[in-house]
């Protein structure tokens, strides 16, 4: 297995490998410092020969690191510390070499880094960094904060858990809603990178799902789980054409619906259709249902994009995210022309994201504002990390200036 196959592999155990310790032993800073010394060690070991259950030698390879620091620090106190945590934590069924499943420790390290001593705002990054894998630039970018600033609020968190002893809550459906907002983060980041040479990474879309189909398994009446799952599936189902063969981006208004794959579209649609009966409707379902009048729209000028306006409207209401509006914007220029979109734009505070520039920039073209545009999509260009984004954006601003 060369190099790049046993990264790929570690960032697929490494969540599972810390899910498995951290139950076991109770803690989660310990654990994941000896998880992460067993993938440093796993890094050098594997390229030259792959054990055959690589799962269970990262947990027993961290199990062993955290039982060397327990000796080292404090013998006694923490030697009975340990003693106690792996009467409660381990599964008396399973030895600590044996396989485990990806539904048992996975999900559960979702909820367990959603722990009650943490806020949202500690929780979510933490478990994206930890559990999903995600870079601390990534996190930061999806939060449209300073790098710096989230690097601060993980360190916190994980500050807070230090000596806090993992257990489930006595009703996980309780921190279903902190694992919802994860597992949407986590698919973002895959379906537009926020940085790196590729617009898509299939990896992260691919775990999404996976773990939100996890999720709806285990809360199968909750309706903004399974509008969650829906609006992946129906996202997910136009990816085959939103890049081309070398991997260019292809917006939406010019992609090849035939490429689009109908057999995640007819789960997705079966899906809402299912949780909208149940008269509830939340962000996620309102994001399924975008995603739903995308999907059966016979081309980009057919598409209902009143209903899409209306339904981003309710959506900002309802949650007040400024990057809804972005989109809403882009609606609303479908149906009232875009000086109307660009006036929803005139007081929106993103940081200077490049999505706002990039919008700005497509709807000064479409006002004939070619100079606004040019500068606009330029602006754009210079302020995202995302190469295949960078030169679509680039080309765009190079073809408004010589038209």
């Amino acid at each position: 297995m060369n190099v790049d196959e046993v990264e790929g592999l570690l960032r697929e155990l490494g969540p599972r490998a810390l899910g498995a310790v951290a139950r076991r032993y109770g803690g989660f800073a310990d654990a994941e410092d000896a998880v992460q010394e067993a993938m440093v060690a796993a890094a050098v070991e594997w390229p030259k020969a792959l054990p055959d259950k690589p799962l269970s030698w990262l947990i027993r390879v961290a199990s062993r690191r955290l039982v060397d620091e327990y000796r080292r620090t404090d013998a006694r106190r923490r030697r009975e510390e340990l003693a106690a945590s792996l009467s409660i934590h381990r599964d008396a069924t399973r030895g600590p070499d044996e396989e485990v499943s990806a539904a048992d420790d996975s999900l559960v390290m979702l909820m367990l880094c959603c722990d009650d001593a943490l806020s949202p705002t500690l929780a979510i990054p933490l478990t994206l960094r930890a559990v999903a894998g995600l870079t601390t630039r990534e996190i930061a970018a999806a939060y449209l904060v300073p790098e710096a600033t989230m690097a601060q609020r993980i360190s916190r968190a994980k500050s807070k858990l230090r000596d806090r002893r993992f257990e489930l809550p006595a009703d996980p459906a309780a921190r279903v809603r902190s694992v919802c907002v994860v597992l949407y983060l986590l698919f973002n980041e895959g379906y537009t990178s926020s940085s790196g040479p590729d617009l898509l990474r299939v990896d992260l879309t691919g775990e999404a799902i996976r773990l939100t189909r996890m999720l709806h398994a285990q809360v199968p009446d909750d309706p903004e789980v399974a509008g969650l799952l829906a609006m992946m599936l129906l996202t997910e189902a136009r990816r085959p054409a939103r890049t081309t063969a070398d991997g260019a981006l292809v917006p939406l208004a010019q992609q090849d619906r035939s490429r689009w794959d109908r057999e995640l579209i007819g789960e997705g649609m079966r899906l809402l259709n299912t949780t909208l009966a149940v008269g509830r409707v939340g962000e996620y379902q309102l994001l399924a249902s975008v995603a739903a009048l995308h999907d059966e729209a016979p081309g980009h000028a057919a598409t209902r994009w009143p209903e899409i306006a209306l339904a981003y409207e309710k959506l900002e209401r309802l949650t007040g995210n400024p990057m809804v509006r972005l989109s809403r914007a882009v609606a609303v220029s479908m149906t009232d022309g875009p000086a109307t979109g660009l006036a929803l734009l005139a007081d929106l505070d993103l940081r200077d994201s490049h999505r706002l520039h990039a919008v700005r920039a497509h709807l000064y073209e479409e006002l004939g504002d070619r100079p606004a545009a040019a500068a606009e999509y330029a602006a754009a260009a210079e302020r995202t990390a995302n190469a295949r984004e960078r030169e679509y954006l680039v080309e765009q601003a190079a073809r408004v200036r010589t038209q």
